[in-house]
């Protein structure tokens, strides 16, 4: 009797990062440690930690470390979520005064136990690390909060520098992907974050090894653009733990330059393409 036998794709040698050491990367995990924060760095078992932390830069992630969405690709933790910190923002600001940032990335786990998803914890986090560092950039990931224009209109309302809100795959993808979230309602929440503020960039980010064909990549990147997004990062999809999704390919660098120059074709502002590309990485040099 013949046994069918489930076969991985090798991982390729251009998906090597930094390990995690070195003087500035013990700093500033004792500085998060410290203050009691979280960052997605270390959450979402991000393979750029070593490189991003010994740059001094990290993406704070707060309303606690507990996701109420089970998403098949996150290496987040799931359950019941803590109750909201609001002395939060205020300790992230501080990290970024004690890192000299001139950058920040902040995002959050989903709070849909919150009726505002959370966000007036983000405008509350975006004014303290202006009210510490009043030249610092700020740029916020934030879910898709169920649709609610009311909560998109907080944060906005705050002056974000860049309005980030990943689409993360390609929409006949989404109920094995992104249990709970709708495409069509990411791609409104965006075009909404614009309406409110045209003058405020907004940015999204999909992942490519999940079992995606490149027309789609290509059709999801047409649609943000059609709902004004200016800035787009794909990145390789890597399997966090072996009750994640797998990974069903390893998408070559030359595939990822292909994504990159139709992204700017079609007029997007910057596009980051690569097997590393995480939404945050190189932030500060996409705007």
């Amino acid at each position: 009797m013949l046994v069918s036998i489930e076969t991985k794709p090798k991982r390729p040698v251009w998906l090597k990062a930094p390990a995690p050491v070195g003087d500035n990367y013990r700093n500033l995990k004792g500085l998060v440690e410290r203050l009691k924060l979280h960052t997605v760095c270390e959450s979402a078992a991000c393979p750029n930690v070593g490189e991003c932390w010994n740059h001094r830069t990290a993406t704070f992630m707060i309303l606690g470390n507990f996701c109420t969405r089970r998403c098949g690709f996150c290496a987040v933790q799931k359950g019941q979520p803590l109750d909201v910190d609001w002395d939060e923002p205020n300790r992230v600001a501080e990290a970024c005064e004690a890192l000299g940032l001139r950058y920040a990335v902040v995002t959050s786990v989903n709070r849909d136990d919150q009726k505002d998803g959370g966000a007036a914890l983000f405008a509350m986090t975006i004014r303290a690390i202006r009210e510490r560092i009043p030249d610092c950039k700020v740029e916020v990931l934030v879910p898709d909060f169920q649709g609610s224009r009311e909560a998109m209109a907080i944060v906005m309302d705050a002056e974000p520098d860049v309005l980030n809100h990943n689409i993360e795959t390609v929409p006949r993808l989404y109920r094995q992907v992104r249990l709970g979230a709708r495409y069509e309602r990411s791609l409104e929440m965006l075009a909404y974050a614009h309406k409110l503020r045209p003058h405020i960039p907004t940015k999204s980010g999909l992942m490519a090894g999940l079992g995606e064909t490149k027309e789609e990549v290509i059709e999801v990147l047409r649609d943000l653009r059609a709902h004004h997004v200016q800035i787009a990062t794909i990145g390789q999809y890597l399997r966090p733990t072996l009750k994640h999704l797998p990974v069903l390919r390893y998408v070559p660098p030359e595939e990822f330059a292909e994504y990159r120059h139709a992204g700017l074709e079609m007029g997007f502002a910057h596009v980051e393409s690569g097997p590393l590309v995480r939404s945050s990485y190189h932030a500060a040099e996409a705007l």
